[in-house]
Parts: structure tokens; sequence; C-alpha cells
């Protein structure tokens, strides 16, 4: 590996950059763009078990995927069968994944659709005990809902249930057999999936059919958990945007082809999912060297010295960033806020989450990301509950809000649509508004 110098000048670049959402959908992993950022300020500032909790319901089993929204529908993804509990997990023949449909303004179940897993998965043990066997948010065009099931292949539905088709991206395994955990996402008339974990492969396949468009393959996917971006570039082209182990990778949406990549010092399990504000991606990562970086998009081939802007050893080694007015925001997986500056990646401030509503911390306290709505962030942790930070340069906590009736683990990111805000923990799903 060659090292990376810090410090950069960083070039200023004229390219569009993704709008917050309105508020009306949250259709992918991280919501509209993957930005993770909404102009909606109706969301509720506070909730408990008898306070702004619209509804409830129970799920046939875990996960760790988020719920998304599109218009009056909510889709989350869960498995049952296998797993479901560490010092009991049952046989492995009995895992079946699920997508459920839910009225958003009943919080009744439309439908739910149960799929058997193909055999043979990967046995509950180490980090996968953790996150589980349903760690990849769906993804919809309004029309389908698109996921992937790991070794069960991508699958599209339409809005009532009805299978579409299903189809294969691999049945392999990497070293650690951690199982799958990026997410679809939506590019024309295609759906790309990060299939690092079932072949070492990104995949797009037509939406309407299934058919394979094209596959970039590459041993150095091994590890790679990120939901990949799409990045705007000038003159309207975008280009796709995945971080790999020691690597940032930029690629032709189009046709798969590598057009940029970019060395660093980030070694396996690249877990976060790249951001993107005003032509810089910037890159979590890392499994014993954690940290960040941050590349100039729209470049070709080897761009190591010339479009690395910086590094820093500030970052997280799950929960993914978000851009505000020119600086980075996140919550670590230990459960610390940071803000940095975006250009050259100084870290303004960092702070432990205060528990001042109780709860407990353990393990790696955070798997969900922070999320913007209006000037308020929203981070979720696994058993402490869902901390509200204002936005600005220092932190500022104005909630903190725990469902002290749900004592399983809350690993998914939030979902934000008009006013509401979707958590889904191991047990159940719920639906926060302000009457």
């Amino acid at each position: 590996m060659k090292s990376i110098a810090i410090g950069v000048p960083v070039l200023l670049v004229l390219m569009a950059v993704a709008p917050a959402a309105d508020g009306a959908d949250w259709p992918q992993f991280r919501g509209p763009a993957g930005a993770a950022t909404t102009d909606d300020a109706k969301v509720p500032l506070a909730w408990s078990d008898s306070k702004n909790v619209k509804w409830k319901i129970p799920l046939p089993g875990p996960g760790s995927s988020s719920p998304i929204v599109f218009a009056d529908r909510v889709f989350v993804t869960c498995y049952s069968g296998y797993g479901v509990e560490a010092s009991n997990p049952g046989s492995l023949a009995k895992l079946q994944r699920h997508l459920i449909c839910v009225d958003r303004n009943s919080g009744k179940t439309l439908w739910s659709k149960t799929v058997d897993a193909t055999l043979p998965e990967d046995e509950l043990r180490g980090y996968l005990s953790q996150h589980g066997y349903a760690s990849s948010t769906p993804v919809t065009d309004g029309k389908r809902v698109f996921v992937l099931f790991g070794k069960t292949g991508v699958m599209a539905f339409d809005f009532d249930g009805n299978k579409l088709w299903q189809k294969s991206v691999g049945t392999e395994s990497s070293n650690r057999r951690w199982g799958s955990a990026a997410s679809p996402i939506l590019y024309k008339d295609m759906v790309i999936v990060n299939a690092s974990e079932e072949s070492q492969s990104i995949r797009a396949m037509k939406q309407e059919t299934g058919e394979e468009v094209w596959r970039a393959e590459a041993s150095s996917l091994e590890l790679s958990y990120g939901t990949p971006l799409l990045v705007d570039l000038p003159g309207g082209r975008k280009e796709l945007v995945l971080g790999v182990p020691y690597e940032v990778w930029g690629l032709d949406p189009d046709t798969g082809k590598l057009t940029w990549y970019a060395e660093t010092a980030l070694d396996g399990n690249i877990v976060p999912s790249p951001v993107a504000s005003g032509g810089i991606v910037v890159i979590f990562g890392g499994y014993r060297n954690t940290g960040a970086v941050a590349v100039e998009a729209g470049g070709k081939g080897d761009v190591t010295k010339t479009r690395v802007l910086w590094t820093s050893k500030d970052a997280s080694y799950v929960p993914s960033p978000v851009v505000r007015d020119g600086k980075l925001y996140w919550v670590s997986d230990m459960a610390i806020a940071f803000c940095a500056e975006l250009e050259t990646g100084k870290t303004i401030f960092s702070e432990r989450l205060p528990r001042t509503g109780g709860g407990s911390f353990g393990g790696k306290p955070c798997y969900a990301s922070v999320v913007r709505a209006g000037e308020r962030f929203y981070s979720v942790s696994r058993t402490a509950g869902t901390f509200v930070w204002a936005v600005k340069d220092g932190y500022e906590q104005l909630a903190h809000n725990r469902l002290e009736s749900d004592q399983s683990d809350f690993n998914g990111s939030p979902a934000i649509a008009d006013g509401q805000i979707f958590l889904r923990s191991n047990r159940f799903l719920y639906c926060i508004e302000s009457p």
C-alpha cells in the first residue's frame, strides 16, 4: 500500500448536490439519493410508550434492515425460523425471509410474503449473530419493491405483493461468513446490487425482468458491505461510488466499467455507505485501521496522488455520515457524535451521547446511521433509545427517547416521511407522529 498524504488542497468543482427530500417518500436505504436527509421539520422531537406512538405492530421476526416508505405504504424485511435466539438457533433448514407491506395510516398489515432460504446459508456465529439474516433494506420505484435476500437472491414484488421475478446473484460466502448487508439501489431502468458477499461482484439487472445488464467482478470486493452511491457529475452524468478494502472506486453505472480508483489505508470490513456533496466523496470504514478518506469525484484512472483530499482517523465502523452545510455529522458505532469539515476533514467536535433518558450501552452501541430532519439529527442506538440533537457546530442534545416496553435491539436506521418517523426493532415496527 502507498501512504496517503493528509491535507491535499481541495479543488473546488461545480457539481450538483443531491437535494433534500421534501418529506413525501423515503424509498431506499437512507432515503432519497441515499443522503439520509430531509427538510421535513414536522417530525416529533420526543416520544415514549405513551406519547406520540401512532401505531406499533409486531413483526414476524428480527432484522437489521431499515423501513422504507412510498405514498401510503411502508415496507420492511425480517427473518424467522432460524437464528432468532443466539443461544438456541434451531435448524438452518427452516430459515425464512419476510417482506411486509403496512398501511402507513392505520398500521394494518396489507400483505406479508415469506421466502424460504436457498441453502446452504452461513451459520449463526460471529458478527452474523449481531445483525442476522435480513440486513439489506428494500428499494422501490413506486410500482415495484426490490429486495436482496442474500444467497436466496434478488426479488421483485408489485405493490399487491405478487412476485414478479427472482434472480440469484451468487451463493458464495466471504472469509468472515457474516452474510449480506448492502442494500439495492435504482438507476434508470436498472436495480444495482453490491453482491460482494454472494459472488464478489456488483450487478445491474433490469427492473422489469431481472435480466442482467452488466456485472463487475473483483476479488477485492470481498468484505465490502456498504451500499453503493450514485454521485452527480457535471453535464448530468453520474458515477457509482463504492468503498472496498484499501480502495475507493468510481464506476460507470451504465456499464459497470471502472472509471477511477484511489488507494486508501482502510483495511477490511468497509461497512458504512459513501456520502457525497459538492463533488467530494467521503468513505468511512476499516477494521483494525478504521478511518475516513475524501476523494474528488469525476477522475480517471489512479487518482490516489491527484484527487485524494484528506484522510482522518475520526470515523465509524458501521454507521454512515450525513452532510449538512459543508460539514459531516455522524454517530460512531461506539455512540460518539462527531462533526467535521467536509473540505478538510478537520474535526469540529466529538462527544459521547449522554444517556439523559436512561438505558445502557453495550458491545457496539450503534448500528443505525444518523438522519437529518430539518434542523435536528436523529440517531437510533441499539439498546439505549433514540438521541435527538441540534444541527450546529457544538453538540446540543434536544431529547433522548426510549420505548421501554421493547427491550430488543434497534439496528435499522429510521425512515422519515410527512412528519412521521418509522422505527424498527427486532420485535416491532413503529410509526411516531405528533397528534
